[in-house]
């Protein structure tokens, strides 16, 4: 395999190409920084071809993206006058220019994964080249880790090169060179100068109707094309029907991965002479792809970027903030070939506080994808590999107990044959594994994996479309006319589904049933079985969590549910896409997550024992039946009344023998138990016990007479000390017997101040006198007082003034000690 020498371009890395090649040369590994338009990515790997270390092998080019992969590819393949397959070729997962005499290929991060799977030794090359490793995508980062692997273990004659314009170089450098740093070799810029102009929004501005009129503001003053930043298809789309008419005097054209490779190529290109065009594109416009004519720049200074949570399980594409680094970036494509201008669309106070590099995506994504990879290359340890930034082990841990749940790994560790088929297909593990075991269903399930990896087909707000994925297959399939789709994401979704059927090597019936959706859906989201709680819309999913929907769409008052998209909240997540189960389906598909728990439980006021089948958080069957009497039983009931002990059935009786004992406890301490209301809950086994042998409910409370359960605990000769000691009643000099109330721990007896004439003492309760509460011939309290002589001695003179004036019909002597009661 040979290759033209490359052109001289003029461009700045050139000066340093020597120092590159010297370093693969005797180090095997260099770190290259060179600043966007410097030539790197175009001039550099035309430059190795010629190296004796080469020796006939290939060298590969990763690429983050796909469009700058094919770029790139044509742009080298154009300096030797040549067509991309010739000596320059691409590879991406959808698109392919190569051949037996290719000496530089460039691809994309999963390309070289696959191969490195497949030959682990890469035996047909020479050299890997990471380009703008600054992206920090998670395939770029497994691909290095296995390199670097590799290269240890098999390969010590193949050739690194890592190149970025904005990396921490000596942290690389130190990672890829092990135990001695990969030289470092910078490239000069040759920049042309940017004036950086901040345009924040107005207060309540739509991003779209800002960034609409900053380009029409740009137009009128600057020479030049725009290239447009934003973060999503959406917002292009919203900004280009902004830009509509004839009045702008320009050429508008959107650039995003979703796009026809025409139309991608169209936005690249430059514009026809005399002919000004805006490009609005995501963030594939901002590394290594070059858009030529591009003089002004306009930042959102937004970018979709996945993001993982943990409690939901799920990544998600999350608009966020761009990094320092990368609206340098961005910016710098507007002084490529000349002095350019730069709008942002926001402030100098909000870019002192953007973080300066973008956040690694090894750190933010859902990981089973990454585990696989590393399960299918012989390790389970992640840490036994090098890493920019090693994989967070909780997220690492997650995607592992998804990888069992979907029957990839074994449970002594390695991978299952179904784990292992899985790693062929360029899909999401649980996308993978869903086509590996559809069986008949497999045409249906490459569709479903190929909706499901896409955009929604759909046309409208994504919180206003129905949720069922069927419509979205029966679009796909043909089955019907899909009026409400994008004809290009249908056309996009059915050529994924041929290719993913193809590499799974499907050779029966393409026939497709919509309405087993639901069954295919489940072998990827296992986890994601939903059940309607109550109302319509609203859904439990497998794993405890809660989802919804309104209440209006068709799919609201299905039973169960298999959830492909939640919008990632984790609380009360909005359901996306769905399918529904029967539930038959469901303990089919299930029986093996089925678990059959007995338990006894309170139901009410009675103790049940139940019975259940659940998934996870969904109880699927459920029955009661009354408990049997038994020792689980009676120590809930003992617990319940623990909880209260007003449910017991307390008389005044029982009340007043609880108290007379607390009262001596506390005067006399032992032999007295303590039945203050803890120490009645402390001791409630001891006392209570063996009463409630048989309960099942609260309903055996009733029957208990509780004064008998409080003797019996007493035991007889505490009984007979107690009347003794603290009798319930008193007698009074009218010969008449009072109820002594022992509940505020001193005892007390209210009477009529007649009842107590002719005494001279205090009654007393256990040698200490009670508190008298004296009342009127009304019952109103007159007196209250331990020492009843002195009330007579004393304050009695006054009181009997005052009462006599109100009850002239009663006696009030004046000495009330000498004088008769009343008698009954």
């Amino acid at each position: 395999m040979t290759a033209r020498r490359p052109p001289s371009t003029g461009l700045p890395v050139e000066e340093v190409i020597p120092e590159v090649q010297r370093a693969l040369s005797e180090a095997g590994q260099a770190v290259l920084v060179a600043p966007p338009g410097s030539g790197k990515t175009t001039v550099v790997p035309l430059h190795l071809v010629g190296e004796p270390w080469r020796q006939g092998r290939k060298i590969v080019m990763l690429e983050p993206r796909r469009l700058a992969t094919r770029a790139a590819a044509r742009r080298m393949a154009q300096l030797l006058w040549e067509e991309p397959g010739d000596s320059v070729g691409y590879v991406t997962r959808t698109d392919r220019r190569t051949g037996p005499n290719v000496v530089v290929e460039v691809v994309t991060e999963g390309v070289l994964t696959r191969r490195l799977q497949r030959d682990p030794e890469l035996s047909d090359t020479a050299a890997v080249i990471f380009d703008e490793l600054h992206e920090r995508n998670l395939q770029t980062d497994l691909g290095l880790a296995l390199a670097l692997h590799a290269r240890a273990l098999f390969r010590p004659d193949l050739r690194l090169l890592i190149m970025s314009a904005t990396i921490d170089a000596r942290r690389v450098a130190g990672i890829v060179g092990g135990t001695e740093p990969a030289p470092v070799i910078e490239s000069a810029a040759r920049r042309h100068p940017v004036d950086i102009r901040w345009t924040p929004a107005p207060r309540n501005a739509r991003l779209e109707d800002h960034t609409a009129a900053v380009i029409r503001q740009a137009l009128a003053s600057e020479p030049g094309d725009a290239l447009v930043f934003l973060p999503g298809i959406g917002e292009i789309n919203r900004v280009a029907e902004r830009l509509g008419g004839g009045a702008l005097g320009a050429d508008v054209r959107r650039l995003h991965g979703s796009l026809p490779i025409a139309e991608q190529d169209l936005a690249v290109a430059a514009s026809l002479p005399g002919i000004r065009k805006v490009v609005l594109s995501t963030d594939i416009a901002e590394s290594s792809l070059t858009v030529e004519g591009v003089r002004i720049v306009i930042d959102s200074g937004l970018a979709r970027a996945p993001r993982f949570d943990v409690r939901t399980g799920m990544s998600r594409l999350t608009t966020v903030p761009v990094s320092k680094a990368s609206a340098d970036q961005r910016s710098g494509r507007a002084g490529r070939t000349e002095p350019g201008v730069a709008y942002r669309l926001w402030s100098k106070v909000e870019q002192g506080a953007r973080k300066a590099h973008i956040q690694p995506e090894i750190t933010q994504v859902d990981l089973a994808g990454l585990a696989l990879e590393l399960f299918a290359w012989g390790v389970e340890d992640p840490l036994e590999l090098a890493w920019l930034d090693p994989p967070p082990g909780r997220t690492f841990a997650e995607g592992v107990a998804l990888l069992r749940e979907l029957g990839a790994v074994a449970d002594g560790g390695g991978l299952t044959e179904t784990g292992r088929a899985m790693v062929d297909l360029p899909l999401h593990p649980r996308l993978a594994r869903m086509v590996i075991a559809a069986g008949a269903h497999t045409p249906l399930a490459c569709i479903v994996a190929a909706l499901v990896d896409d955009r929604d087909i759909l046309r409208g707000r994504w919180d206003e479309l129905p949720v069922d994925l069927a419509i979205r297959v029966r679009a796909v399939a043909g089955i019907s006319s899909g009026s409400d789709c994008d004809p290009r994401g249908v056309e996009r979704v059915r050529r994924a589904a041929e290719d993913i059927a193809r590499r799974a090597g499907w050779s029966g019936s393409t026939e497709v049933d919509p309405d087993a959706a639901g069954e295919v859906l489940a072998l990827a989201f296992p986890d994601r079985l939903a059940y309607r709680r109550g109302s319509p819309g609203r859904f439990q999913l497998r794993t405890g969590t809660t989802a919804w929907f309104p209440a209006t769409d068709p799919l609201a008052t299905e039973r169960f549910l298999v959830v492909a998209d939640l919008d990632g909240k984790r609380k009360d997540a909005r359901i996306r896409l769905a399918s529904p189960l029967d539930a038959d389906t469901v303990v089919e598909l299930f029986e093996s997550f089925l678990d059959h728990q007995e338990s006894v439980v309170w139901e009410g006021d009675r103790i049940v024992e139940r019975r259940e089948t659940r998934i996870g958080g969904i109880t699927l069957v459920s029955s009661d039946r009354r408990a049997a009497p038994g020792d689980l039983p009676a120590r809930m009931v003992l617990d319940r009344v623990r909880s209260d002990l007003d449910l017991l059935p307390w008389t005044e009786a029982a009340r007043s023998l609880a108290a007379r004992v607390a009262f001596l406890s506390e005067r006399l301490g032992d032999p007295w138990p303590d039945w203050s209301a803890p120490g009645l809950r402390a001791t409630l086994g001891e006392w209570l016990g063996a009463h409630l042998s048989q309960a099942t409910g609260l309903d055996d409370l009733r029957s208990l007479e509780l004064v008998s359960v409080l003797r019996s605990a007493l035991g007889h000769r505490r009984s007979q000390d107690l009347e003794r000691l603290a009798p319930r009643r008193i007698g009074l000099p009218s010969g008449r017997e009072v109820e002594v109330d022992y509940s505020e721990g001193r005892p007390r007896l209210s009477v009529r101040v007649q009842e107590m004439f002719g005494a001279t003492a205090t009654p007393e309760v256990a040698g200490e006198p009670v508190v008298l509460e004296l009342l009127s011939p009304a019952r109103r309290p007159i007196q209250v007082t331990s020492d009843l002589a002195g009330f007579w001695l004393g304050s009695w003179h006054e009181v009997r003034k005052e009462m006599a004036g109100r009850y002239p019909k009663h006696d009030w002597p004046q000495d009330p000690g000498g004088a008769p009661p009343p008698r009954r």
